[in-house]
């Protein structure tokens, strides 16, 4: 009974996801109905204590890379660079090359160590753009960045900065470019597949007649400036905004140390305010590379961009709450299914499997896939099994940098179902709906899952590592 509560939540979310209902309501009724369901008396406090604890505590560390990189993306658009890097990228690859130009420019973004929820956020005005001009439909935008953003280079290339192949490395020893042949094996895997996907879409809509679209929600404005700036010029912010946040990355934990405090006032008694310096440096450091970013912009584009800056920067604002919100909420769900007993019960079942990097991947991807979360997902996985995935790949002589790659690659598999929070987001951001541009989405998902496996056989074919 205490797995079909949890599955029941799970399924009635995603069905909810699906149809279009708002997660920020649905989140909570689906989390506090399983509650209800396994333990009436604790709905009030695991709803004060866990989920709004888990919700509060995902906008106090992330809103303000929603906030800033909404209005970093909003002034790309404004500016008319997006526009000017669309331009260039018809004449470098051609009309016809616009999946792989947003891909491609995803991709160069998260490897670079910009958030994926920014790549969102600074990627679709181009996009939009290259689409339209393209005559590409608008519904296959957010498969094109779920595969340059969510998949390869977010867990699989190795070196890759973010967070889903760093959270390895604190339970194997290892470093961000374990396993670097079968990384790079699975990301070209990955890529091929997927752009052959994402044509073999295009080309069906070519031949059905299918254009752009209209009556769309979301749409970037058109550039009302002059003459469209040099695609070098249109470039440097992106480039800024991922080279100074290598540059934060180091140098945070240089001039803080482990720890940092403060008193908040001079006045009175109160206790000092103290921050770990590494659970938050990566967060500062994509804050101000955005901040870096956003003043780029206004100083290359000041005219074109403040005449329409209020305006623009509203509805910014308004995605960003909306993109925040619907995250925080899916967080504070995954938090409260973690914590009861039928996911204990999935947890248990999944550590049964025999082989080590079939029962890691399994495991992971199923986890990521309950929580809809890659990062929430792997930690739950490995702060609970890590020590028997350890042994059990030491008995058969597996090396901890493949326990690494597959643990990092499983996460960005079945993380990516209806209710996950970037999903949610990206959808919002493109002002799309589940219905509209899913199946791209989930088929994106599937090429990266049956690619972990590939890689398991890979490995134990070759000893490849």
């Amino acid at each position: 009974m205490a797995l079909l509560i949890v599955l029941g939540a799970l399924s009635f979310l995603m069905v909810v996801a699906y149809r279009g209902h708002s997660v920020i309501l649905f989140a909570p009724v689906a989390a506090m109905g399983a509650v209800l369901l396994t333990d009436p008396s604790l709905v009030a406090p695991m709803f004060t204590g866990l989920f709004m604890d888990k919700m509060v505590g995902f906008l106090k560390l992330y809103f303000p890379v929603f906030l800033l990189g909404a209005v970093f993306g909003k002034l790309i658009e404004l500016s008319g660079f997006s526009r000017s890097i669309v331009a260039a990228t018809i004449r470098l690859f051609g009309p016809q090359r616009a999946l792989l130009s947003i891909v491609v420019v995803c991709a160069l973004l998260t490897y670079g160590g910009v958030s994926l929820f920014v790549v969102v956020f600074a990627v679709y005005p181009f996009a939009a753009e290259l689409f339209r001009q393209s005559d590409i439909p608008k519904r296959l935008i957010p498969g094109t960045i779920a595969l340059g953003a969510f998949t390869f280079t977010m867990m699989a290339l190795p070196g890759t900065p973010q967070i889903q192949n760093i959270i390895p490395t604190a339970f194997f020893g290892t470093d961000s470019w374990a396993a670097p042949v079968l990384g790079t094996i699975g990301s070209v895997l990955i890529f091929a597949f997927g752009m052959l996907y994402l044509e073999w879409r295009r080309r069906r809509a070519l031949a059905a007649g299918e254009g752009y679209g209209s009556e769309l929600r979301n749409e970037p404005e058109p550039f009302s400036g002059g003459r469209l700036a040099h695609p070098l010029v249109a470039l440097l912010p992106l480039v800024l905004v991922g080279v100074t946040n290598k540059v934060f990355t180091v140098l945070i934990p240089r001039l803080y140390g482990d720890s940092h405090s403060f008193m908040p006032s001079i006045m009175g008694e109160a206790a000092p305010v103290v921050q770990e310096v590494p659970r938050v440096a990566a967060i500062w450091a994509v804050q101000g590379a955005l901040l870096v970013g956003i003043l780029s912009v206004l100083v290359l584009a000041w005219r074109p961009v403040t005449e329409r800056f209020a305006e623009g920067t509203r509805a910014a604002i308004g995605g960003a709450l909306l993109a925040s919100m619907n995250t925080a909420s899916e967080y504070g769900f995954g938090a409260v299914i973690a914590a009861l007993p039928g996911f204990l019960l999935v947890a248990n079942a999944l550590n049964g499997i025999p082989d080590p990097l079939v029962n890691e991947a399994i495991t992971v991807t199923a986890l990521a896939g309950i929580t809809g979360s890659a990062s929430g997902g792997m930690s739950i996985a490995l702060a609970a099994m890590s020590d028997s995935f350890i042994a059990s790949a030491q008995a058969v002589g597996i090396p901890m940098e493949v326990l690494h790659r597959i643990a990092a690659m499983a996460s960005g598999g079945m993380d990516t179902l209806p209710h996950n929070g970037a999903v949610i987001t990206l959808l919002a951001v493109t002002g799309l709906t589940h219905r509209q541009s899913y199946a791209d989405i989930f088929a994106v998902t599937v090429i990266s899952t049956a690619t972990v496996f590939a890689v398991i056989g890979l490995f134990y074919l070759t000893g490849w590592t």
